[in-house]
């Protein structure tokens, strides 16, 4: 295999599949990468646009759940925003997390960026969810594994209120996170690299590694800031944030 027919392959899962690692043992995550942008490739080739990027593994939670202690990037394109008042499509083990979400007001370009230095670029902060969707089986992977999936990407949905950054303590900022009516977990911005603009900054400086840049205009999510919880067939999940509104999503 190689990582054009890693990239269709992962694209065209439809059901649970084996890790990448398991028939790739020696693979890292450099070429996961290349497995990660040949996929977003062949996503524009199809015409998807790229509007952003999203951290995974942010979060102690997150990465004590996944046995994995570093935050990977992934892309984001239009094909992955879940309007409001859309249903979650299917897919093969989706779950759900809340994140922060910034929008770039102007371009961000590491190396050397500081969580102080990214948040001066962002333009306006959102509550939001994120549905994780990987196409191993079990959610079981390596590092590299999952970064060649695009980290689990599948949809995302953007709540309504966004306000600048320097209006909102966002160490301090709540999200409870609601399952059928239930609250089932809680957490704060903090629990993002112990700021959400730690992780901004962290993409800015992992994107300048490889030669790249955050755009204005592009949506950043921070990460997850509790663990995921599935989603099953006819579940209502919301995200309630301290001063980012609410949002629902149904499946």
């Amino acid at each position: 295999m190689n990582v054009r027919e890693a990239a269709a392959a992962l694209l065209g899962t439809v059901s649970e599949r084996a890790p990448l690692s398991e028939e790739w043992p020696d693979l890292d995550v450099d070429t996961a990468y290349a497995i990660q942008d040949e996929a977003l490739r062949q996503r524009r080739a199809r015409g998807e646009t790229l509007v952003g990027v999203k951290l995974g593994l942010t979060s102690r939670a997150k990465q004590q759940r996944m046995g994995i202690d570093t935050p990977l990037l992934a892309w984001l394109t239009d094909a992955m925003v879940l309007p409001a008042g859309v249903p979650v499509p299917s897919l093969i083990h989706p779950r759900a997390e809340p994140e922060l979400v910034f929008v770039l007001g102007r371009r961000l370009a590491g190396p050397g960026v500081t969580a102080a230095t990214a948040l001066a670029a962002v333009d306006r902060v959102y509550g939001g969810i994120e549905v994780i969707d990987s196409r191993y089986a079990d959610y079981r992977f390596t590092l590299p594994d999952a970064v060649a999936d695009n980290g689990s990407s599948a949809c995302f949905s953007v709540g309504p209120v966004g306000v600048p950054p320097s209006t909102v303590d966002l160490s301090l900022e709540a999200a409870l996170l609601e399952v059928d009516g239930q609250i089932v977990d809680t957490a704060t911005g903090a629990a993002v690299q112990g700021h959400p603009a730690e992780a901004l900054a962290l993409a800015a400086n992992a994107l300048a590694a490889r030669g790249l840049a955050l755009e204005p205009g592009w949506l950043v999510l921070t990460g997850g800031m509790t663990d995921a919880v599935p989603l099953r067939p006819g579940s209502r999940v919301a995200a309630h944030f301290s001063h980012l509104g609410s949002l629902t999503l149904t499946t």
